[in-house]
């Protein structure tokens, strides 16, 4: 990944949404999740709902442009009916999951108390994977579609990791033992499972590029990586991650919830080999993507909150983006804006609980990040085969760039409580969000507030409903199930009366 990232642009101001459902729901539509119902927590798998079918997706919208459009691995938009799932969405094919998680080696999620298989070949249940860990799956099918592709009709693959999601609670981070065994020099032993699913997840991303190549399609390939949510981080969701040195975790709306690892690659941007500072959203991938597959954004629906940035990130000019919703969820009570360098936050999730930072820190020493594990690397070869990959000099001076560094901040001149009242930052200064600048530029909270109550006006409703018992797993011989579909399953009690 780290080769891609350094020969392509890396994002370095890229937002998504603080958890998983709502940034899926804005990348398939290009909308902000206040405008599809889907902006409160996620979407759980006994719950009779799913994205919109009002709603046109990404892969319908390449559909028209002629592609052949594949997913493999989470989807976790909808499933209790079968038209809410991926096949009935624009898909030609799934390999994967519909639930939010599951165990990578026995496809099971455990959620509200409930256990049930979650691995489905197309509409069925894929019994066969059972065992085969989910990261080698995706890859192996991920390839196999990249192999079996007739190279005239374009390709949108979208390729939907588990890693480094928390699994279940008898094994939250599994990952393979040898992987695990070979990260030994890690102490921290949850740490080094986190190391080892990320590993595994690389060498799959490698796996990729190499088909690609091997298909002579990689120089008219455009891929995009990107987080779904900042990082469960200090044994959030009890995961390892690390946020460091932003604040917050996963499902809070501090810098450490919503600015995402992403990056962009491609032959086809003439501007590479860069760190990015353009503000970009998640939902902008649509029209983006649709632009440089030949659409006529133009043509798109005008209620899109997503724009397209593909010539930006091809010229290095300045995004029209000048702002950024992160949400609005108004049964918790939050919400959080950026426009321009200041970032409004109201409210706080979990009562402050994750509201400070988390690391460890990571590798900051120039020399003992190893630059030949990056040369030497399956896609590091392939770039350096077709001369895309930068030098080292370059590759040290990029991870400089966009190092993220909070310099002395850490004092926090003005605390915040965004329980109390809203807070201000300025996070081109301080990305790390340790002062609150509220009190000393209360016009500007006054006009971010206007801006908030402006959005407010347009939200559609959560549509998040409470389970629905005919979801249970073990109605669906302990699968989860599109239990919408069908009627309730016969339940026979046989009493043997013993006088």
């Amino acid at each position: 990944m780290d080769a891609l990232a350094y020969s392509g642009i890396i994002l370095n101001r890229y937002y998504v949404n603080p958890i998983c459902t709502p940034s899926r729901s804005a990348l398939m539509t290009g909308k902000y999740p206040i405008h599809t119902g889907m902006q409160h927590t996620v979407l759980y798998a006994m719950e009779p709902r799913g994205l919109p079918l009002t709603e046109k997706l990404l892969p319908e919208y390449l559909k028209d442009l002629g592609y052949s459009n594949h997913i493999v691995g989470k989807w976790h938009l909808g499933h209790y009916q079968l038209r809410y799932t991926p096949l009935q969405r624009g898909f030609d094919s799934h390999t994967g999951f519909w639930t939010g998680h599951h165990h990578m080696n026995d496809h099971t999620a455990v959620e509200h108390g409930h256990w049930g298989l979650d691995m489905r070949r197309g509409y069925d249940v894929a019994y066969d994977l059972h065992g085969k860990y989910t990261t080698h799956v995706i890859t192996s099918e991920a390839v196999n579609i990249v192999h079996d592709h007739n190279t005239s009709t374009p390709l949108f693959l979208y390729v939907a990791h588990a890693a480094v999601h928390s699994a279940n609670p008898y094994d939250f981070l599994p990952a393979p033992d040898q992987t695990v065994e070979e990260l030994g020099h890690i102490e921290n032993y949850r740490r080094r499972k986190y190391a080892a699913m990320m590993v595994e997840l690389d060498r799959s991303v490698g796996k990729l590029v190499e088909a690609l190549h091997a298909r002579g399609m990689l120089e008219n390939t455009v891929i995009v990586f990107s987080s779904d949510n900042g990082g469960p981080a200090d044994g959030f969701n009890d995961n390892a991650a690390s946020n460091w040195p932003l604040r917050g975790v996963k499902n809070t709306l501090w810098e450490g919830g919503v600015r995402a690892a992403g990056f962009v690659w491609s032959p086809l941007l003439h501007n590479a080999g860069r760190v990015s500072h353009q503000m970009i959203q998640v939902a902008d991938w649509l029209p983006t993507l649709y632009e440089a597959a030949g659409g006529n954004v133009s043509a798109l629906p005008e209620e899109l909150d997503g724009i397209s940035v593909w010539n930006e990130l091809s010229s290095g000019a300045p995004t029209r983006r000048i702002e950024i919703l992160h949400n609005i969820d108004d049964i918790w009570g939050t919400s959080a804006l950026t426009v321009g360098n200041w970032k409004l936050v109201k409210g706080s999730h979990y009562n402050r609980t994750w509201d400070g930072w988390y690391g460890p820190a990571g590798i900051r020493d120039d020399k003992a990040y190893a630059l030949e594990t990056i040369v030497n690397s399956t896609t590091g070869r392939i770039l350096d085969e077709l001369k895309l990959l930068p030098a080292r000099e370059l590759i040290v001076q990029l991870r400089r760039e966009a190092t993220v560094s909070c310099g002395a901040g850490a004092h926090m001149a003005n605390e915040c409580n965004p329980l109390e009242a809203a807070c201000l930052f300025d996070v081109e200064t301080d990305p790390c969000e340790y002062n609150n600048l509220a009190e000393e530029h209360s016009h500007i909270v006054q006009s971010l507030l206007a801006r908030l109550a402006d959005y407010n006006s347009t939200v559609v409703p959560p549509s998040n409903l409470g389970d629905d018992p005919r979801g249970e797993p073990q109605r669906w011989n302990f699968t989860w199930h599109n239990f919408g579909d069908e009627p309730e399953p016969e339940v026979l009690l046989i009493e043997n009366y013993v006088p």
